[in-house]
């Protein structure tokens, strides 16, 4: 028997009512930022990166009770069906949930490190500002522009965050004070690196995000085809800078050795022992960069692999925005332009694999884009606007 099953009609219908609410099929489109964020700093996805994602889960979905909450008495004239205005959830509930999931994402984001709290709490402040007072105004898409960027930042954070203790044992390494005999991974230290190489990715995101969150404006009463033409265009242009531009990934896998780079720390010695092309720093235990003379790392679309995967990724990308933001430019209609917007928030995951797949991450490009055939099941049973 199925847990659906096992559940009475009224349980049935309270939870319906909370994955209406919660907008769940948005849900696969969240873990794409942190993944983005981790193969733009040229890092693999590491346990600090689930921290992250559930971060991310945690904030997002209080961004969507508190919506609701704050948008009731609208809801209540123009989406009477809504679980609010329908009765089903109380607004206290829903007011309770997104308090809950707020301070869940920041703790999830603390266990990740310091550097990820630091990215998680001006992205809960963003959320919060935009539902309670900046959705109405001019600054209401900037703002949610901003939340998608800050969490594509987040990722990159906590993937490139350490421990507490390995930072001890790192410093004490480089002063050769280690316990003999001991090895010490190498990581990389946490400063504005990771931030700096994922920017790209983050602006990416956010630009996408501008424009579906400029389109979403007139998803109940329609209006112009200004907004989605512009956010056609905008599709076209980030399409084309993924398929043609070239990612600065070198430096970046540089500036986080456990990306391209493994090796120990013989802390008996206080010699860094490399596997890759750079010289060790000797009485340091890390490695200062490439060695003079030697071969650049691989840089991106020099793979045939990889550059096929991104240009399909690429593609993909460009269909599922630009398909129904074109049938709303022609006709801007309330149901054809929630087509859009839903069209758009479903693009961002083959946005997030390509970000990936340009960074050199063909995997992590790979786990991104299988969340779309879940999300695009799950969009046909609750709306994702």
């Amino acid at each position: 028997m199925s847990a659906s099953a096992r559940l009475g009609p009224r349980a049935r219908a309270k939870a319906w009512a909370w994955a209406e609410l919660l907008r769940l099929p948005a849900l696969f489109t969240v873990p794409g930022d942190a993944l983005a964020g981790a193969a733009a700093v040229g890092a693999r996805p590491n346990s600090r990166t689930l921290l992250a994602i559930g971060s991310s889960l945690c904030l997002y979905e209080a961004g969507m009770a508190l919506n609701d909450w704050a948008d009731r008495a609208e809801d209540a004239v123009e989406r009477p069906h809504r679980p609010l205005p329908s009765g089903r959830i109380r607004p206290a509930s829903a007011l309770a949930a997104a308090g809950a999931l707020t301070a869940a994402g920041l703790a999830l984001a603390a266990r990740a490190g310091r550097s990820s709290l630091a990215v998680a709490a001006p992205l809960a402040a963003t959320v919060w500002a935009y539902d309670l007072t900046l959705k109405r105004t001019p600054a209401g898409s900037v703002a949610m522009a901003t939340a998608r960027g800050l969490d594509v930042l987040l990722g990159a954070a906590a993937t490139a965050d350490t421990a507490h203790s390995r930072d001890r044992h790192l410093r004490l390494a480089a002063t050769g004070r280690a316990a003999p005999g001991r090895d010490v991974t190498r990581r990389a230290m946490v400063g504005s690196r990771p931030a700096r190489c994922a920017l790209p990715s983050a602006l990416t995101l956010a630009v996408h995000t501008l424009a579906v969150t400029t389109v979403s404006r007139g998803e109940t009463q329609g209006g112009s085809p200004v907004a989605p033409l512009a956010a056609l265009a905008t599709t076209g242009a980030l399409a084309w800078g993924l398929a043609n531009g070239r990612a600065d990934t070198g430096r970046c896998a540089a500036d986080v050795p456990t990306a391209m780079q493994t090796g120990r720390v013989d802390t008996s010695t206080g010699m860094g022992v490399g596997t890759g092309t750079g010289k060790a720093g000797v009485g340091s235990g890390v490695r200062l960069g490439p060695a003079r003379g030697a071969a650049p790392a691989p840089g991106p679309f020099r793979d045939p692999v990889s550059d096929t995967l991104r240009a399909a990724l690429t593609l993909a990308y460009a269909a599922t925005s630009a398909h129904p933001l074109f049938h709303a430019a022609l006709n801007p209609s309330p149901p054809l332009t929630q087509r859009a917007v839903g069209g758009g928030i479903r693009a961002m995951i083959p946005l997030q694999a390509t970000l990936a797949a340009r960074a050199g991450a063909p995997v992590t490009a790979l786990l991104t884009a299988a969340l779309a055939p879940a999300a695009r099941t799950f969009a046909r049973k609750v709306s994702v606007t």
